[in-house]
This record gives C-alpha cells, sequence and structure tokens, in this order.
C-alpha cells in the first residue's frame, strides 16, 4: 500500500446519491445584488476554444481592462484562463493588475499525456507568466484504482508550479459519488490550491450533487489538516440561477466567510453577461 491508499482509508463518505440531493433542496439561497456581484468578482474568464488566438485575446482583454470605467460599482473578474500559447499576449495585453493570469497545462483537457509532457508543459506556462494553472486528474489511472500514482503525479506538477497555485480539475461527471469524494481527497494531499469540477469539454460538466461532496471533502480535509483550499464549479455554468447554488452550497458547506475570489471560483465566461444583466435589470452583452 502507499501514501494516498492509506490516507483514503482515513476518510469515511457515507451520504448516498438520495441524501446528497435532498440537503442540496433544502437550501433556500437569498439572491441578492450584492451576492451577485460577488459572484462576478469571482469568475474566471476563459479563452479554451480551438479557435482563439492572439486577437481574440487582444479583444476581450480590452474589455476586460475597461470594465472598471464602464461598471465602476462592480469587481472585476477574479482571473483569466487560457491555453499556454496565449499566455505572452493575454500578460501583453491585460492591465489590471487583480486579475490573476491562469493556463490549462498538463495536457489538458484529457491529461492523456506523459507526465514529463506534463510537468513541461506547467513549467513553460508558469515561465511565461501563469499564476494559477489548471490541470485535469489523470481519470483513466484514477478508475483503475491507481490512487498513488495518480497522487504522485499531481505532485510533480505541483512542484513545477512553483509559487503558482494549482487547480485540479476532476471531471466529476465520469465518476460516482465516492469516486468524487476520493479524487478531491487525493488532489488536495497533492498539493491542490483549488479543486475544479469540470473542463466544460464533456457531455455534463458541473452538477450541485458533484458541487456539495467536493466542498464535503474541503470541509473533512481542513478539520484534519488546517489547510485551507478553495472550490471552482467549473464546466456548463451559464445561469445566474447555476452560479447561486454552487455559492449556497459552498456557503452551507465551509462558511460564508469562505466564498470569496481566494476560495471560490466559478465560470465561465458565458456567465458574465448574464450575472451583469440580472444585476443592472436590463440586457447587457459587454463581453
Amino acid at each position: 500500500m502507499g501514501k494516498y491508499t492509506d490516507i483514503l482509508k482515513e476518510y469515511k463518505f457515507n451520504l448516498s446519491d438520495e441524501e446528497i440531493k435532498n440537503e442540496i433542496q433544502k437550501l433556500q439561497p437569498k439572491v441578492n445584488k450584492e451576492t451577485l456581484k460577488l459572484l462576478f468578482g469571482c469568475m474566471d474568464f476563459t479563452f479554451l476554444n480551438t479557435t482563439d488566438n492572439a486577437s481574440h485575446v487582444k479583444k476581450i482583454t480590452e474589455k476586460l481592462n475597461a470594465f472598471e470605467n464602464e461598471f465602476n460599482e462592480m469587481p472585476n473578474v477574479a482571473a483569466v484562463c487560457a491555453y499556454p500559447s496565449l499566455i505572452q499576449p493575454l500578460r501583453k495585453y491585460l492591465t489590471v493588475n487583480d486579475i490573476a493570469i491562469a493556463s490549462v497545462a498538463g495536457g489538458f483537457p484529457s491529461a492523456q499525456t506523459f507526465i514529463e509532457v506534463k510537468i513541461a508543459e506547467t513549467a513553460l506556462a508558469v515561465a511565461e507568466g501563469a499564476q494559477e494553472i489548471d490541470v485535469v486528474m489523470s481519470i483513466g489511472k484514477f478508475l483503475e484504482g491507481k490512487y498513488d500514482e495518480v497522487g504522485e503525479e499531481l505532485e510533480e506538477i505541483k512542484h513545477s508550479c512553483r509559487e503558482a497555485k494549482l487547480k485540479v480539475i476532476l471531471e466529476t461527471e465520469v465518476l460516482t459519488s465516492a469516486d468524487i469524494y476520493k479524487a478531491s481527497l487525493i488532489a488536495m494531499y497533492a498539493g491542490a490550491n483549488f479543486i475544479k469540477t469540470s473542463t466544460g469539454k464533456l457531455s455534463v460538466g458541473a452538477t450541485p450533487e458533484a458541487a456539495y461532496i467536493m466542498c464535503r471533502s474541503i470541509a473533512d480535509f481542513y478539520k484534519k489538516t488546517n489547510l485551507e483550499v478553495g472550490f471552482k464549479a467549473s464546466g456548463g455554468v451559464a445561469t445566474t440561477s447555476d452560479a447561486v447554488i454552487y455559492y449556497a452550497i459552498a456557503e452551507n458547506i465551509l462558511g460564508k466567510e469562505r466564498v470569496n475570489r481566494n476560495l471560490f471560483r466559478i465560470g465561465a465566461s458565458r456567465l458574465a453577461n448574464n450575472l451583469l444583466s440580472n444585476i443592472y435589470e436590463k440586457t447587457i452583452v459587454f463581453f
């Protein structure tokens, strides 16, 4: 037995899928403009399409740069995430200091490549200026029960991040509830600063049930280690009602004080105009 196999034995997750759904249904989030503004400030704005290029990056970053003047009572987004090849133009055009620059790496979105490639891509993205690195856990290996191999791989990627934050994507739609809990723990013990639901490249994306389990794992991890790890709902999160339920889950399990851009993120970019429209009570298409 290895390190991660032993760690998983220390944790128990006993909620059934039906119990999880019932717990989520009990939540009654209070929606107000201040909450929606907070959610906007917790967004990761993403450039993760095959057609993205430097011109597209320039166009969007110019809007992010102008956002404060257009909506001066609003926080700007927390981060902007792109493929490694676009980090350089992103750094060139983005002038807002408090927006983090994030990059996917590690063979995103499938993670089906050599560990040497994952480490090199991560290191190169950080060298280009990425302050956050988003990688996908090796789900194929996880499903084979190779928990120690999966954890050790993430440790190596974490090391190559240097000072950059590591956000680990679990691709929760292909996992059972029990597996989501296990995968969350492996990622956190490997050094993840955030655990994320999905790449958004599969059919389902984030679900409230997956978010509930992941937030429970974060709370359980904190009780044992006193280490804070962030949660991100990603993949198909496009409407205000979607965003609010993830906020409510995190607030209920982790506490209101931990629902901030340092420990709570939500995406992707499709959400931005919807939140703005709800806040200002009119259709806004700024992005």
